[in-house]
């Protein structure tokens, strides 16, 4: 068990997942061909510089400036959009000192129109950055002051495996203006612990999860639902050591969820869920889940880092209606960019019921640091 434990955190640092960054080039001739196709201006004089769009105010007379810059934001890879007054301020600026901090015109996690049709790119509801059940690639240690089923277990190796997959994306229409995105797909993950304590890092438990989505955004809302199945294991090497009487847990399940992007990279969450045929059948059926997020509108030059942070609370039937509490913070590396997800590095904290399936009426506190990549 301990080999496969480190042949994931391998998987997970290939730096062979690196996928090269939007190149400023490709930027420039997708603003022009825009420019000339939607505005019909003539051979406008463009700049792009580390993502972020220069284009002289002179060459956009008899166009809406704030279409046009819309329009332009959109472009994959694009950081920003700066209107100039005068052929000079194209001109590329001097290299930034390695520490400075870079406000950018358009804030991350806000976004506008994307690509439609079978397979599109992108994803109209951001995931929850802290949620410990959001399925994504990610490999955390977490020091854990437990008791019950895990006392001998205060050091945790979580991993996890994950995706949530558009399959269509369409527009919303109110006659010929287009007022927002829905999409649909699936959405799927494998989510295990490891004891670190154990002379061959025993498989602590494995949930695994699969979820049919639609969602939808309109501006700086959206909403995602899902209908969705879990099931827990619990691993043999666990089970022999411990003599735990396991729990046959699996149900099936719907949510809804519903967010708000505001200014300054602030983002508010909340919604709720049920239940339906359950194991155990008394499994009390209902939860709610909200919180807040923080990704940062600047960005450090050095490394391109961004802080994020965030926190996800739950509350459950089952447990009363008692507080999970999870927290993380850090930074978002933003030129590592892996098939359109970023790298971070996160502070990790949570108290609460345990977020493993199996242990769900266990309390649990821990501390610890995670490596994710992101949507």
């Amino acid at each position: 068990m301990r080999y496969s434990l480190i042949a994931i955190m391998f998987f997970l640092c290939l730096p062979g997942a690196k996928a090269a960054p939007v190149e400023d080039a490709y930027i420039a001739g997708y603003a022009a061909s825009i420019l000339q196709r939607e505005f019909k201006l003539a051979n406008p004089e463009l700049n792009v510089k580390n993502g972020i769009i220069k284009v002289r105010t002179d060459d956009l007379m008899g166009a809406d400036r704030a279409k046009v810059i819309d329009a332009l934001s959109s472009i994959p890879g694009a950081a920003g959009v700066e209107a100039v007054e005068s052929e000079k301020q194209l001109a590329p600026a001097p290299p930034a000192p390695s520490a400075t901090w870079v406000r950018e015109t358009v804030q991350p996690g806000r976004q506008l129109t994307l690509q439609t049709g079978f397979l599109p790119e992108g994803h109209l509801f951001k995931r929850l950055l802290a949620d410990p059940r959001w399925p994504h690639f990610s490999a955390s240690y977490h020091y854990t002051s437990a008791t019950g089923d895990f006392e001998n277990a205060n050091n945790i190796a979580t991993v996890s495996f994950g995706e949530t997959i558009p399959f269509y994306r369409g527009n919303l229409s109110f006659g010929r203006r287009i007022a927002g995105q829905w999409e649909a797909g699936l959405q799927g993950g494998v989510f295990s612990d490891f004891n670190l304590d154990a002379p061959s890092t025993d498989l602590i438990n494995t949930d695994f999860f699969g979820a049919l989505y639609s969602s939808i955004r309109i501006d700086d809302f959206s909403a995602f639902g899902r209908l969705f199945h879990q099931s827990s294991h619990v691993g043999d090497e666990f089970l022999l050591r411990t003599q735990l009487q396991r729990i046959n847990l699996s149900f099936e399940g719907i949510d809804l969820k519903l967010s708000y992007e505001f200014p300054y990279g602030i983002r508010l969450y909340g919604g709720g869920g049920g239940l339906f045929n359950t194991d155990p059948a008394a499994l009390s059926p209902w939860s709610v889940q909200y919180g807040i997020e923080y990704r940062s509108p600047w960005r450090l030059d050095f490394g391109a880092m961004r802080p994020i942070a965030a926190v996800d609370l739950k509350n459950y039937e089952e447990n009363d209606w008692q507080t999970d509490v999870s927290a993380r913070a850090g930074v978002q590396f933003e030129n590592l960019d892996v098939m359109g997800r970023h790298f971070q590095i996160l502070l990790e904290y949570f108290n609460g019921h345990s977020p493993s399936g199996q242990f769900y009426i266990n309390k649990m506190e821990y501390v610890g640091l995670g490596a994710h990549f992101h949507f």
